[in-house]
């Protein structure tokens, strides 16, 4: 670029900033011809129906996709860490592995809705939730984004701490110059500011070309995971398996409850995925793209979790402690020259990790979120950057890791919601209405989805008979000096994912059993674009009468010029 370009173009991005500044409206988005929504719903289409030029993601995008958030640090600690409540190893390893089953069956049954109809999550929800019902789900679910982008990010801090200390040691002693009510020292600070600096430009990635992010984690991150598994046991000698094969101090029902409260954690921090799956498998190049996660999320998960509990194990021979984390190992080679340069790659290949389940778990879906909740003023562009600046500043993150542990284990025991809304969603779209959705409609708060005041009382009543239940043992979970309930309580919540998503499948397809909606049962499919078979639009084939695609709609990149505006608007 040209010198006098850079500075028109400097120019032009002062004089908009100032605009944003002195008139608020300016924030308003320019009102864009939805290919499906009505002409009186504010709309852009950042919100339709993917197109055929942007379904990217085969099965093995979704392998990448999975390897990215499960390979991360916290899913190096999830397995070794059960190991702290008294159970085996072994116990370990099949917890880890029902919890990958607990996650991957409704993920890939959830995903279907998007793969065949590539549509996300906040606008799939109206199906079976009533068109303004589902901004319960949409609300609660960006909720948690919002909250977990922000905590994930202080992690990641930490590994930019390591890789500043590996080139200049004397980091590790930087003077703190801020007060103790800040919650965090300098040293912390600049981490965190760097991390959040290195992470906002991958945020600008579209959804559509994430895979080849997720290719450059699994070529980075596999190799670096098993080298620290190979040099860790070999220093180690084969001393470990003492930790390793320990029997469990634990018997009987304490066992088994401990075994199933386990099994309930580790499935929790994943249970959101199985609700906004659509997000991300509308963007599949065709159907049944999103089948890979079924055996990819039990692989993984496994895999990670073996490599903590071996970690873990020859941690303990080495320096007489247990590092439950690779970070706690990373900082253990800082002691010499050729440890410093290990530690400065491993650290950043961790970041990258930590960046990719950050992107790809939080921030896009966060901005689906709130593109859905408020059209006028958002679309994923402005949603992630939103996520950056509240989630990441606004929230103050360092605190909320730091000592509000009280909402940390909100946010694990807020899961009790996302087991019925994926329960609800699966019931309804194969189950109940036979994967056969309407499109256009789900676009249209007039439409059939709208129910009765736009709610669909078989789901509200589904969510309160199955949550309800569970309040007391989240009041107690949240705060279990002040809070007591019985045994009974406590133990349901033990096991509240499992609970909650058979329980919700059962109610909400008996009561559209007793009492269906005629309206909404459909005899075939209405897309909301054409759908492209083996790379050929339907529209455009001899097979157009195989599916029904509503003809008075146009699709979404000949709409309005679409092609001009392009997905991104310019903040």
């Amino acid at each position: 670029m040209q010198f006098p370009q850079v500075k028109r173009a400097s120019a032009v991005a002062w004089q908009k900033a100032g605009l944003r500044v002195r008139d608020p409206s300016s924030w308003t988005l320019l009102k864009q011809s939805s290919s499906v929504a009505p002409p009186y719903v504010w709309s852009n289409i950042d919100q339709d129906p993917v197109p055929p030029e942007q379904r990217t993601w085969t099965g093995w995008a979704f392998t990448w996709y999975w390897f990215s958030d499960l390979v991360t640090i916290a899913g190096w600690s999830a397995a070794s860490s059960v190991m702290t409540v008294g159970l085996s190893a072994t116990d370990a390893i099949l917890i880890t592995l029902v919890a990958a089953l607990c996650n991957a069956i409704p993920t890939v049954l959830n995903g279907a809705i998007g793969a065949d109809l590539h549509i996300a999550f906040p606008i799939a929800a109206r199906a079976s939730y009533g068109y303004w019902l589902s901004y319960f789900c949409v609300i609660s679910r960006g909720i948690l984004a919002l909250f977990w982008f922000g905590v994930q990010s202080a992690y990641g801090g930490q590994c930019v701490t390591l890789m500043i200390q590996s080139i200049w040691p004397s980091y590790k002693h930087l003077a703190n110059t801020l007060p103790t009510s800040a919650g965090i020292t300098t040293q912390g600070m600049v981490s965190y500011f760097l991390y959040w600096l290195i992470q906002f430009p991958f945020m600008l990635i579209p959804t559509h070309k994430l895979q080849y992010m997720f290719w450059l984690k699994t070529m980075l991150v596999l190799p670096t995971a098993l080298a620290m598994i190979i040099w860790i046991s070999v220093k180690a000698g084969g001393r470990s398996g003492d930790f390793f094969h320990q029997p469990p101090t634990v018997h009987g029902s304490e066992r088994a409850w401990l075994w199933l409260s386990s099994m309930t954690s580790v499935t929790g921090g994943f249970s959101t995925l199985a609700v906004n799956i659509p997000d991300f498998s509308r963007f599949s190049k065709k159907p049944g793209s999103q089948i890979w996660q079924l055996p990819m999320i039990p692989l993984f998960k496994c895999i990670v979790g073996v490599f903590g509990i071996v970690s873990a194990a020859a941690a303990k021979e080495i320096y007489g402690k247990i590092l439950w984390s690779p970070l706690d190992i990373i900082a253990m080679w800082q002691t010499t020259s050729g440890g410093r340069a290990a530690a400065f790659f491993a650290a950043t290949v961790w970041l990258l990790a930590q960046m990719s389940v950050n992107i790809s778990a939080n921030s896009i879906s966060f901005a689906n979120d709130i593109t859905t909740l408020m059209p006028r003023w958002f679309n994923i562009r402005r949603g992630v950057v939103f996520a950056a600046v509240v989630g990441g500043w606004a929230l103050c993150p360092w605190l909320i890791v730091k000592s509000a542990k009280s909402l940390l284990s909100f946010l694990s025991a807020y899961a009790i919601f996302m087991a019925p809304m994926a329960g609800i969603l699966f019931t309804d779209y194969w189950l109940v209405k036979n994967r056969r959705y309407d499109v256009p409609q789900l676009y249209d708060p007039r439409g059939i989805y709208r129910y009765k005041y736009g709610v669909n009382w078989r789901a509200l009543v589904t969510t309160i008979l199955v949550v309800v239940p569970l309040l007391p043992g989240m009041a107690n979970k949240i705060s279990p000096t002040t809070v007591h309930i019985d045994e009974g309580l406590k133990h349901l919540f033990d096991f509240n994912w499992l609970y909650g998503f058979c329980l919700s499948i059962v109610l909400y397809w008996s009561l559209n059993k007793i009492s269906p909606d005629n309206a909404t049962l459909i005899p075939e499919v209405v897309y909301g674009t054409p759908p492209v078979l083996d790379g050929i639009s339907v529209a455009d084939s001899d097979v157009e009468k195989q599916v029904s695609y509503r003809g008075d709609v146009k699709p979404p990149m000949e709409a309005s010029g679409a092609k001009e505006i392009g997905l991104v608007a310019v903040v």
